[in-house]
């Protein structure tokens, strides 16, 4: 379409600045008073005058008027010759080198699918730490159903001292024996919680969702940028789709943050939502990235 209203401005403005001769002949020559009748002894001079005369220089000008046409119509015909060239045959830009080889178009499917794997990782971390922080509340409820130890360490030191007494009271030992399992059950959450505080969850998942975030969005851009240094456009399919939808969920996800730290519940389920959808992505973007990976290798040569 551009190309189309380049071709008619320059033929219109080449059409502007040139005159028909026929016309300015014609003018001149209406304007011209007529010639005196000759005899015909005459009529052999009369036609050397007619030849010879021309005051204003007029078959110069016809020379100059049509050498200009023929410069004008070779112009217009080289400026249409250099638009009807496809003009993607330089949208590929200059040579990138290495970034536009093998090497350079293998890094984003490798990155990618390491990502993968790092997010399974950090997801683990995440739930381990939403483990521990839960845990609590899990234990303070098992403990309400305890019965009172009456000043005892455990539930067998309470049964012991109660089994020890002069009057026996048959329901609070009752009580305490069935007890004993709630008691086995609370010892083994707080040995785990103890584990995973040791281990410390929460930082590292923190620390691996932000490097998750800035590799993910910087590869994210990385693949386009190399299709289009190799190809010279790009490829809208699933395999974006899937890769421009997964950025913005790990967006939302750690934009869920700073009210998860203030004990927004919604927030960690918005949070918690966002990054399962988003490893649900990942897989649709590695299932429509491995038949491009194939035609990446067919198509580069190293490095």
């Amino acid at each position: 379409m551009i190309r189309q209203i380049l071709l008619v401005t320059l033929a219109t403005g080449a059409a502007g600045f040139t005159a028909p001769v026929s016309t300015t002949l014609s003018s001149r020559g209406a304007c011209a008073p007529p010639l005196p009748a000759f005899d015909s002894d005459n009529h052999d001079e009369l036609r050397t005058i007619e030849s010879s005369f021309d005051p204003l220089n007029l078959s110069s000008d016809h020379e100059s008027t049509s050498n200009n046409n023929n410069g004008r119509a070779a112009a217009i015909a080289a400026a249409a010759m250099a638009m009807s060239h496809p003009l993607s045959a330089s949208a590929a830009g200059p040579d990138w080198g290495i970034f536009e080889g093998r090497t350079g178009s293998l890094l984003h499917p490798v990155a990618m699918a390491s990502m993968a794997l790092f997010s399974l990782s950090t997801a683990l971390l995440g739930f381990q730490w939403r483990r521990q922080r839960t845990m609590g509340d899990e234990i303070s409820a098992l403990k309400r159903t305890m019965p009172k130890l009456n000043g005892a360490s455990s539930i067998e030191e309470a049964l012991a001292v109660a089994q020890g007494e002069e009057e026996v009271d048959a329901g609070y030992v009752s009580s305490l024996r069935a007890a004993l399992p709630i008691e086995a059950q609370v010892a083994e959450l707080t040995r785990e919680r103890k584990e995973l505080a040791s281990a410390g969850p929460r930082d590292k998942h923190f620390n691996q969702g932000s490097l998750l975030l800035f590799t993910g969005i910087a590869f994210a851009i990385e693949g386009p940028l190399n299709t289009y240094a190799r190809a010279g456009k790009l490829f809208p399919g699933p395999h974006l789709y899937a890769g421009a939808g997964l950025v913005v969920l790990w967006a939302l996800a750690a934009s869920m943050v700073p009210a998860m730290q203030k004990g927004n519940d919604a927030a960690r389920t918005v949070h918690i939502g966002a990054n399962l959808a988003g490893m649900g992505l990942f897989v649709w973007q590695i299932t429509s990235g491995i038949p491009i990976l194939f035609k990446v290798i067919e198509f580069t040569k190293w490095p």
